[in-house]
C-alpha cells in the first residue's frame, strides 16, 4: 500500500547501498582534505576517489567476525585499495563519519518532505478557494456553533501547513551538521580544517563543538518537528472522519470505481485513508519520544541512541512522507456537499443566529446578563421538534418591546457570518 503513494526516493536514501556510499564520500572527502594539507600524496587520494568500492555482503560477512560496523566497512573499502587504503580515516573516529552522512540523509529526506509539504499546500489553496463562499455550520464541541465557510477551513489548514513548512525548513537546517573532530571530539589526531573542508564539500555546518557525536539534541528537534507535522495530519483527517459521519455527511473520501467498504456491508463508504493517517500519527509520536530520549546519553557519548536511530530515521521519514502523500490524495479529490451543510445549517432551528439577537439587545440597551436569559429560554428550544428561534422571538412580547419585526428580520441573515471571508483570505493568501 505504501509503495503506491510514496516517493520511491525516500526508500533509496535509506537503503544500505546509499548508506555505505555516504560513509564512503564522507572518508573521501577527508582524504581529499588531508591531502590539501600535505598530510597525503594528492595522487594516491585521485586513485582512492577512483577507485574505492564496497561490496554490501562482503561488509557483513566482515561484520559477523569483528562485530564492528566501521570497522567491516573500512576493510571492505580497503580490499579495492590496497596499500592507499591507509590514507582513508586517519585521525577519525567511527562517528566523525556515521554522524556527518547521517546528517546528509536527514537533509536529503527532508528535501522531499518539504516538497510533499509544499504539494500540499498547493491543493489546500486550490480547494480553498473552490470552496471560499461554500456556507456551513461551525461547530465547537462538536455542537452546532456559528456559520463559517468550507472554505475559511481549508485556509486554516492551508496557513497551518505553511507554518509546518518552515517548521521542517528549520528543523533540517538544525539537524544538518557535521563532525570530524576524533575520538572525544578535541580535534587531537586531525585538523579542524579536515572538519570545515568535509562540510563545506557536503553542504553541512560543522558543529562548534561537539564529543564524540554530533549532539542528539538537534535530532529530537527534527523528530519532534516531523510529529507535529503528522499532528496536523491527524487534525485534518479527524475532521474529514467527522464529516462523513452518516449524521453529517458534508464530506467524504474519494471511493475509486470497484473499491469496496466491508466485507458484510455492501453499502459502507468508510473514511478509512484518513483513519490511516490518524493510526501514524499515534506512531510518528513515539519516535519524537524516542529521539527526546536519546538526548542524555554517558560522558562523551555511549551507544545506545544508535539502535533507535536505526529505526526511527527511515521510518519516521518515509511514514511522513506516506502521510502527507495519502492527505493530499484525499484532500485533491475530496467529495463535498454543500447541499448537506446548507441542510444542517439549518437544522437547529435559527438557534445560530442567537449571538446576533443577544447582541442587537444590548445595542438597544438591555443589560448582558438580561438579554441573555431572554433569548437562551428560546434557543435551548430551537431544533427540537419543530422548534424555530425567529418565530418564537417574534412571539415573545417582552423581546418585541425592544426589537421591531424589521429587525429581527435582518439580523436572519447569513451574509453577515461571512462578510470578512475576503478579508480573511487576504491575510492568508497574500
Amino acid at each position: 500500500m505504501i509503495e503506491r503513494y510514496t516517493r520511491p526516493e525516500m526508500a533509496r536514501i535509506w537503503s544500505e547501498q546509499n548508506q555505505f556510499q555516504k560513509w564512503l564520500e564522507v572518508e573521501i572527502l577527508a582524504a581529499e582534505a588531508l591531502a590539501q594539507l600535505g598530510k597525503a600524496p594528492k595522487a594516491v587520494v585521485a586513485r582512492i576517489r577512483k577507485r574505492a568500492r564496497f561490496k554490501i555482503a562482503r561488509i557483513r560477512k566482515i561484520e559477523r567476525e569483528v562485530k564492528h560496523e566501521m570497522i567491516a566497512f573500512l576493510s571492505s573499502v580497503a580490499e579495492s585499495l590496497g596499500d592507499d587504503a591507509r590514507f582513508l580515516h586517519v585521525g577519525m573516529t567511527s562517528s566523525d563519519v556515521m554522524d556527518t552522512a547521517l546528517a546528509l540523509q536527514l537533509k536529503q529526506a527532508a528535501s522531499l518532505l518539504s516538497q510533499d509539504v509544499r504539494d500540499l499546500i498547493k491543493v489546500l489553496r486550490r480547494q480553498a478557494f473552490r470552496y471560499k463562499r461554500v456556507p456551513m455550520i461551525g461547530r465547537t464541541h462538536g455542537v452546532h456553533a456559528e456559520p463559517i465557510t468550507f472554505g475559511l477551513k481549508l485556509a486554516l489548514w492551508h496557513e497551518e501547513m505553511k507554518r509546518n513548512l518552515a517548521r521542517l525548513e528549520k528543523a533540517a537546517e538544525e539537524v544538518s551538521v557535521g563532525k570530524i573532530s576524533g575520538a572525544v571530539g578535541t580535534f587531537a589526531q586531525i585538523s579542524p580544517k579536515v572538519e570545515a573542508y568535509v562540510c563545506k564539500k557536503s553542504g553541512l555546518k560543522p558543529a562548534p563543538v561537539s564529543n564524540q557525536i554530533v549532539q542528539r539534541d538537534r535530532h529530537a528537534f527534527f523528530f519532534a518537528t516531523l510529529a507535529v507535522v503528522a499532528s496536523s495530519l491527524e487534525k485534518f483527517a479527524v475532521e474529514i472522519r467527522h464529516l462523513q459521519r452518516t449524521e453529517v455527511m458534508e464530506a467524504e473520501e474519494p471511493f475509486t470505481k470497484g473499491q469496496k467498504g466491508s466485507s458484510a456491508m455492501p453499502h459502507k463508504r468508510n473514511p478509512i485513508l484518513s483513519e490511516n493517517v490518524s493510526g501514524l500519527a499515534r506512531l510518528m509520536r513515539s519516535y519524537a519520544v524516542a529521539a527526546l530520549e536519546n538526548v542524555p546519553l554517558w560522558h562523551e557519548r555511549d551507544i545506545s541512541h544508535s539502535s533507535v536511530e536505526r529505526v526511527i530515521a527511515p521510518d519516521a521519514t518515509i511514514l511522513l512522507d506516506f502521510m502527507l502523500c495519502r492527505i493530499t490524495y484525499v484532500l485533491r479529490g475530496l467529495c463535498v456537499y454543500p447541499e448537506n451543510m446548507r441542510r444542517n445549517l439549518e437544522r437547529s432551528g435559527g438557534a445560530i443566529f442567537s449571538e446576533r439577537v443577544l447582541l442587537r439587545l444590548v445595542d438597544k440597551g438591555l443589560s448582558r446578563d438580561a438579554a441573555y436569559r431572554m433569548v437562551q429560554r428560546h434557543a435551548l428550544k430551537a431544533g427540537k421538534n419543530g422548534g424555530d428561534l425567529k418565530r418564537e422571538i417574534l412571539k415573545d412580547a417582552e423581546i418585541r418591546r425592544t426589537l421591531s419585526a424589521g429587525d429581527i428580520e435582518e439580523i436572519w441573515d447569513l451574509k453577515h457570518y461571512l462578510k470578512n471571508v475576503d478579508f480573511i483570505f487576504g491575510r492568508v493568501f497574500h
